[in-house]
């Protein structure tokens, strides 16, 4: 074999090489990079089992504080109808309702009259917590004002006269 074609020879061996280590430097930097675990994944997952430990520590503490209802015979239904009946509501009586301007605001004063959409012997609205529920007329009795209900509203009149 000639000096040349040796030197050749050689040269090709070191390109292989070159190109083996280059294919060898990715190939185990993808390794590397694969084999290194994902530090978004690992917060994430760490995240995960810190919830989920604090949402049983959560669940044990409720168990303690809050002692589940037994099942039992009827009186459970009864029991719970009891645990609402002293939650207390705001009922109110509306008379009526209008629009007014900023302008018309800021001109009323003392004695001044506010026409409402209201006419006088019309059945006033009985709301409860801000919903209407019934209808009434205005009652004296000992000097204060009642109201004697007239009509309980049903859910689709409930929800005619929320479109008004």
């Amino acid at each position: 074999m000639s000096d040349a074609e040796k030197t050749a020879e050689n040269n090709a061996e070191e390109i292989t090489v070159k190109e083996n280590t280059t294919e060898d430097s990715w190939a185990a930097a993808m390794t590397e990079q694969l084999s290194d675990a994902d530090p978004w994944s690992e917060a994430l997952a760490e995240q995960g089992a810190s919830a989920a430990s604090a949402d049983t520590a959560a669940r044990s503490v409720g168990e303690q504080i809050f002692k589940p209802l037994e099942q039992g015979d009827g009186s459970t239904a009864a029991r719970d109808l009891e645990m609402v009946m002293d939650i207390p509501v705001k009922l109110s009586v509306e008379l009526g309702r209008t629009r007014i301007t900023i302008k018309q605001l800021l001109e009323l004063a003392q004695g001044s009259v506010i026409e409402l959409d209201g006419l006088a012997g019309e059945p006033m609205d009985i709301l409860i917590n801000g919903y209407l529920i019934a209808q009434g007329e205005v009652v004296v009795v000992d000097d204060k004002y009642g109201i004697r209900i007239t009509e309980i509203i049903t859910p689709q009149e409930r929800v005619q006269k929320l479109n008004r």
